[in-house]
């Protein structure tokens, strides 16, 4: 028997979606203040690690981390703040979506936090030296930044983390039955010149040369 497609029946209105869910807590609705408020700024200021979320002009999505020493986004004024660019893949999926659609939406999250904030937004790439001047560098000084201007601004609820237990080491998995990072790597690659032995060592290089 053949299997069905998952996406067989899938609800394809809002209408239909909000049959299965009550209103949302007026709560829920009111903290989205739309602005970057001193209590944002204390957060962001305190946030060493970020994920944006983008699209491409054909609507592909895509998520990826962000991280330096907390601070290392700026508040630019109430309205906008900047992420500086850093050494990475040199993929650019994150800045050609931006390029493209204009748009884009992040979650900050601070260890040992179980709240998180949620800002989303216009968006543009920038590479003006004023503006990359006023950023923290991480590692060499950026060669572009994201500029984010708030639409959308407020602290997300706790339950996920609460749930997952994301800061208990007690929960966390035990490394020795999950693949390495250099395992991960040679899988996907595909290459059958390259091994993992030779995959750990370009890690260490690059995290110990190249990760300013």
């Amino acid at each position: 028997m053949t299997p069905s497609d998952p996406f067989d029946g899938a609800l394809g209105r809002v209408e239909e979606l909000r049959e299965f869910y009550e209103e949302p807590m007026e709560r829920a609705v009111r903290k989205d203040i739309g602005r970057i408020d001193e209590m944002c700024r204390r957060l962001i200021g305190a946030a060493p690690m970020l994920f944006i979320g983008t699209y491409s002009a054909e609507g592909r999505g895509d998520v990826s981390p962000r991280g330096g020493q907390p601070g290392f986004v700026t508040v630019l004024d109430d309205e906008h703040l900047a992420i500086p660019d850093a050494t990475g893949n040199r993929r650019l999926d994150t800045l050609e979506n931006i390029v493209e659609t204009g748009r884009a939406a992040v979650i900050f999250v601070i260890p040992g936090r179980d709240t998180t904030l949620r800002m989303s937004g216009a968006a543009r790439v920038s590479a003006e030296p004023e503006l990359l001047d006023r950023l923290t560098p991480v590692g060499k000084p950026p060669r572009t930044a994201i500029v984010l201007r708030a639409e959308e601004v407020y602290a997300h609820c706790p339950k996920a983390f609460v749930r997952s237990k994301l800061w208990d080491p007690d929960t966390w998995p035990d490394p020795a039955v999950l693949p390495t990072s250099a395992e991960v790597s040679v899988a996907h690659q595909r290459d059958p010149g390259w091994s993992v032995q030779q995959e750990e060592q370009r890690i260490a290089e690059s995290l110990l040369y190249r990760l300013d």
